[in-house]
């Protein structure tokens, strides 16, 4: 299929997260389509419905997307008890990240302020020198570090670094990321590749080496590729492709990562898909463009319904359709894949001689 092709798809997959999750205020994004226990604030899962909303803008240039982006950030602080912060580091900076990316839009230069304060708060509050140093998951549970914390902490650091930079202002957050990603190399990623999800959980200084996730590897990828912005060493890059062919290898059957669950299980492929994209960008490994591209034909192949339009609606497992009630943290994971499968063809076709 062309660039265009992709493209169109990538507008149907965000309208098809409106038509099949769509609430009204204060719900805005229903939890489950069909809908059912609305009770629970998924903060995380509001903070990539930004991100992908970002995704729509910088595809299309649409400013609907970026409103769409702004409306999800407020109504998170509104539900949140007016509050950027809660328990979870993690939860914080996915949500630094959504908005450090909307402060690069034109006129939106105001988000990079809160993405920055939250950064420095999961440095105040979530950095300790238990397991020698890393931003703990929650501050209920400060002696536990994981992937999903440092990850995200990295790349904010490292993103901020080249905001601030250019009056020296910047250093500070690139040590920090520095730092944060020897500590995650030292204790979480092995040699093969391999990224493990986190340590001393029950106090007992052991790896989960039993938890094997995907966006712990797209987290990784995308920290490497973060600090090879700043340093121009590829040996970040080469340390990223090994990760993402480990990810592959250990994870994915037929072509994709069957994950099931829902929850906030669903949104992990999505989020690898995401950072995959990041390294694609600087190195398009045939064998990895070929997996994206793998996927997203079965997920698109398998998922739509048998409506005029052809809505999208994901299951966990790209490969069957879904029976009965999902997550829309696995319908966000469809759209961000989407989204890298669009930008992947539209470099291609901007490649390819006239």
């Amino acid at each position: 299929m062309t660039h265009t092709d992709w493209s169109e798809r990538a507008d149907l997959a965000h309208r098809s997260l409106t038509v099949l999750y769509g609430a009204a205020a204060p719900q805005l994004l229903n939890n489950s389509h069909p809908v059912d226990e609305n009770a629970t604030f998924n903060y995380w899962w509001l903070a990539h419905a930004m991100d992908v909303a970002i995704d729509g803008w910088e595809r299309t240039g649409d400013p609907a997307h970026l409103r769409t982006a702004v409306g999800i950030f407020e109504n998170i602080v509104a539900r949140n008890s007016g509050s950027l912060f809660n328990d979870y580091f993690d939860d914080m900076l996915w949500l630094a990240l959504a908005l450090e990316r909307l402060s690069r839009a034109p006129g939106y230069e105001e988000y990079l302020e809160p993405a920055r304060v939250i950064w420095q708060h999961c440095l105040d509050d979530g950095w300790n020198e238990v397991m020698g140093g890393g931003i703990a998951w929650r501050k209920s549970q400060t002696y536990y570090k994981n992937t999903p914390a440092n990850g995200p902490f990295i790349i904010l650091g490292a993103r901020l670094a080249s905001r601030f930079g250019s009056d020296g202002s910047g250093e500070p957050y690139l040590t920090w990321a520095r730092r944060t990603m020897d500590w995650l190399t030292e204790h979480l990623v092995r040699e093969d590749g391999t990224v493990e999800d986190g340590v001393n959980r029950e106090g007992d200084a052991q790896v989960d080496t039993d938890w094997r996730y995907t966006y712990n590897y797209g987290l990784f990828i995308g920290a490497c590729v973060e600090l090879f912005a700043h340093d121009d060493d590829p040996a970040w890059l080469d340390r990223a492709q090994l990760s993402a062919r480990r990810a592959v290898d250990l994870l994915a059957t037929d072509g994709v990562f069957p994950e099931t669950g829902g929850g906030d299980v669903g949104l992990f492929k999505g989020i690898f898909y995401r950072y995959l994209d990041l390294l694609l960008d600087l190195r398009p490994s045939p064998d990895l463009v070929a997996f994206v591209r793998s996927g997203t034909d079965r997920l698109w192949d398998v998922n739509r319904l048998d409506d005029a339009e052809g809505v999208l609606w994901a299951g966990d497992d790209w490969r069957a359709r879904p029976q009965g009630r999902t997550s829309m943290s696995t319908q966000l994971s469809a759209v961000m894949a989407t989204e890298t499968r669009a930008r992947i063809e539209a470099r291609e076709l901007a490649q390819t001689p006239a």
